[in-house]
């Protein structure tokens, strides 16, 4: 009920905006595009209402370009959406603008080419960077009393592996992360948007992950959607090692330091292995250093009581659409890269890997976080 609710408030969204580009934008264009936008637009629609019944249900498609496409048009409406909000505040100021009629028009002429043209690039780069193969994003990180002095952590979060994500670029992804020579890998949730029957091969890669101290993986939210018990289930027959509300110590002798993994903040909404604050730090040693592993970077909001070092979370994609970012910090605190929470406390939030909905990111590029920690 909860997900039919979602898809249902996110069909109503995607109706207000398409309204909006066919009112502010089809409809006021200098060129006679009305009636073939009304048809654009409603076409659009109906293959988004086909998309959000899939994402939720999973009943007909197998096809990955079949499912790309589908996707595409939430990323071509949130484009539109965009450039028509652009052109409607342009549009109001220009008409304050003290020219006479026959200038009036032919600025509007260009100005509407213009946005024209915004559009398609818009939408063009946002395209390739969806398809754009992950930066490596290197992020230096002190540390206060950090037992080591160059301890490298590759985070790799919000894979989203369905339909679209192929088992290649999960190798490649793979093979990139071993080649930094990590001395540990962590895995922040969102790894998979389908149940893990239909994701089992495309993970198989992961099984060659190579650290010194190992693979972790904390539960996002989107696992919850899919199936979390199992999936984790399968992750340690991949040799990953799930933190369900717990700590284990990283290092040896006198280098050590804990590493905290807590269940997503959807758990208790959904009643399904909720979090457990005092369980994940339950019997800790305060005199090391902690970092922890979390997918939601507010998080923070209920950790404000527990001492820590540092927080790896994703979650947000850094907004993947810009300027959509903007509506996410209005949820999140934190939307990408290294923040001061506090005089002791750090969060470093991934952009991520891979992309949810549409194939598109603009201004938000995919990174895989190669995080440098030394005292």
């Amino acid at each position: 009920m909860r997900f039919l609710l979602f898809g249902t408030a996110f069909i109503g969204v995607l109706a207000l905006m398409n309204r909006y580009v066919y009112k502010r934008f089809f409809c006021v264009s200098h060129f006679k595009i009305k009636k073939p936008g009304k048809i654009f637009l409603l076409s659009l629609f109906i293959v988004q209402i086909f998309f959000v019944i899939e994402t939720i249900f999973n009943f007909f498609i197998n096809a990955q370009l079949f499912y790309y496409l589908l996707s595409l048009s939430v990323g071509i409406t949130l484009v539109l959406f965009f450039t028509t909000l652009l052109y409607d505040l342009l549009h109001t100021g220009a008409k304050f603008v003290p020219f006479d009629k026959g200038r009036r028009k032919f600025i509007k002429i260009i100005f509407d080419v213009t946005m024209i043209i915004l559009a398609l690039s818009y939408l063009l780069n946002g395209l390739i960077g969806g398809l754009k193969k992950p930066v490596l994003n290197h992020k230096k990180i002190k540390i206060k009393n950090f037992p080591f002095k160059n301890f490298k952590i590759i985070q790799l979060t919000d894979l989203h592996i369905g339909l679209t994500v192929t088992e290649a670029f999960v190798k490649e992804c793979v093979e990139r992360i071993n080649a930094q020579k990590p001395d540990l890998i962590v895995i922040t949730g969102d790894l998979v948007d389908l149940k893990i029957e239909k994701v089992k091969q495309k993970l198989e890669p992961l099984r060659n992950l190579q650290s010194r101290y190992g693979t972790f993986y904390v539960l996002g939210n989107h696992e919850y959607y899919h199936g979390a018990a199992s999936i984790v289930e399968h992750l340690r027959t991949l040799g990953i090692k799930p933190m369900l509300n717990e700590n284990t110590v990283i290092g040896q002798d006198d280098r050590q330091f804990n590493l905290v993994g807590i269940n997503d903040l959807i758990s208790k909404r959904l009643n399904i292995m909720p979090y457990d604050i005092k369980q994940s730090f339950k019997e800790i040693d305060n005199d090391k250093c902690t970092i922890v592993l979390a997918h939601q970077p507010k998080t923070v909001e209920i950790t404000q009581h527990i001492p820590y070092d540092l927080m790896i979370s994703g979650h947000t994609h850094g907004g993947q659409i810009f300027p959509f970012g903007l509506l996410v910090i209005i949820d999140q605190p934190y939307l990408a890269g290294l923040y001061q929470i506090d005089s002791k406390k750090q969060i470093f939030v991934s952009r991520g890997a891979g992309y949810w909905g549409p194939p598109v990111r603009v201004l938000a590029p995919s990174e895989i976080s190669i995080l440098h920690i030394s005292g």
